[in-house]
């Protein structure tokens, strides 16, 4: 009773349409199969770091050459960044070459040695041997484009992996993700950040509750505000969390010491700066290290950007959040912030304040002793504030008030010898 629709399959099998179709099928299926391969394996590109170190021979070794914040670490490391950017755009490595980056400049005798990391983007199937040698073949050409300086060239080149390189830029102060992986993008979108893209914001944590901001500076010390420890100073009391959840921390460490300015004044919120020492040193990673500090002539320009971090009320008289949110403010002048409409003269010469006119995003409630940082032309970030006071949360003319970081460098280096 089953053969009528044996024997019916059978001629619908070789029905000739449908054989035709059926070979069309399989040689699209094929083409398209063959298509990709070819395209993974010739196209597809790969990202590749490459770890070199140049000696320059007539530049004396200073303790200007020490801080990235130095007019003239800037200067030198801008200098050997454009010369190799120059040389490969100008190569044919120009579409394989993304960025490079200076992440150290070292003493070697009277001399310096600038530790780079270069990016490069290849075909997967690129043979590496092969890969090298155009790399050095181009950076040979460098010598004639250095100018005054002289410079010995790397003896090797060395390929190194993703990890490698994040934790080179993780060992130096204030990269963050775009720059870790050398990438071109800088758009930093919305308010809720992701984990690491401000990794050294930590929450201070009063008997297990969070209480304030706090800004990593080194592998022990957390600089916040003094006016957190109203309340109680006792280290005991205290932790430290990192990562940009409250409530799923990466890491927590408990507190040592708690050092807090001699002057601070809470009726004028002056001086309102203090450091905190980790129990024990933390090991820094892609998630957790330090911010770079400012000289304590840095200029901060009035209008330039700056960006708030915390996990504080995003309305007035509301509650702190779990996930840490970021806000795009704005540096205005003393002067500004000290006109009747605004504050009306109590932002002192210790202080700096950042905002939009109209308001609508500022720091808040649980936000105090948080950081507030800019982005050098290196893409390096420092901190410029660190948040103090202000009246209520995001009105017109009531922008934030920071204690201004430049002027307690002196005061910083004396607590924690950074």
């Amino acid at each position: 009773m089953y053969r009528p629709a044996r024997g019916t399959l059978t001629s619908r099998l070789q029905n000739p349409y449908v054989v035709f179709f059926a070979v069309v099928s399989g040689v699209i299926i094929l083409a398209v199969v063959v298509a990709l391969l070819i395209h993974f394996l010739a196209f597809d590109k790969k990202s590749y770091f490459c770890h070199s170190s140049f000696q320059i021979l007539n530049v004396n070794y200073t303790d200007q050459l020490n801080s990235p914040a130095t007019q003239q670490y800037r200067a030198l490391s801008g200098r050997i960044e454009s010369v190799i950017t120059t040389t490969f755009k100008e190569s044919d490595l120009r579409n394989q070459f993304i960025r490079v980056h200076v992440v150290k400049l070292r003493q070697s005798g009277s001399g310096v040695i600038a530790d780079t990391v270069m990016k490069f983007e290849f075909p997967r199937n690129n043979n590496g041997a092969s890969m090298k040698s155009r790399i050095e073949s181009v950076l040979r050409r460098v010598l004639d484009k250095f100018g005054n300086l002289e410079i010995n060239l790397p003896n090797e080149i060395t390929t190194i992996t993703d990890q490698d390189a994040i934790h080179l830029f993780t060992q130096e102060c204030g990269a963050r993700p775009d720059l870790m992986t050398l990438s071109e993008e800088r758009v930093i979108g919305g308010t809720k950040a992701e984990e690491g893209d401000w990794p050294w914001q930590v929450s201070l944590r009063l008997d297990n509750h969070h209480h304030c901001g706090g800004i990593l500076i080194g592998n022990k010390w957390i600089l916040t505000a003094a006016h957190c420890f109203r309340s109680n100073s006792n280290p005991s009391r205290w932790k430290v969390t990192f990562g940009a959840s409250t409530t799923f921390p990466k890491k927590t460490e408990r507190v040592n010491t708690i050092l807090i300015h001699n002057n601070y004044n809470s009726g004028t919120h002056e001086n309102d700066i203090a450091v905190m020492e980790l129990s024990r040193p933390i090991t820094f990673d892609k998630d957790i290290h330090m911010v770079c500090l400012p000289e304590a002539t840095q200029n901060i320009s009035p209008g330039s950007t700056a960006y708030v971090t915390g996990w504080g009320s995003q309305i007035n008289g509301g509650n702190t959040v779990v996930d840490l949110h970021q806000g795009r403010v704005y540096i205005i002048s003393n002067d500004v912030c000290n006109a009747p409409i605004s504050y009306d003269g109590v932002v002192l010469p210790g202080m700096l304040c950042a905002g939009l006119p109209q308001g609508g995003v500022d720091a808040c409630r649980g936000d105090s002793g948080g950081p507030l940082v800019q982005q050098d032309s290196r893409r390096l970030w420092f901190l410029v504030g660190i948040v103090s006071w202000g009246y209520q949360c995001g009105l017109p003319d009531k922008p934030g008030v920071y204690t201004r970081v430049t002027a307690y460098r002196k005061w910083i280096t004396q607590q924690t010898g950074i």
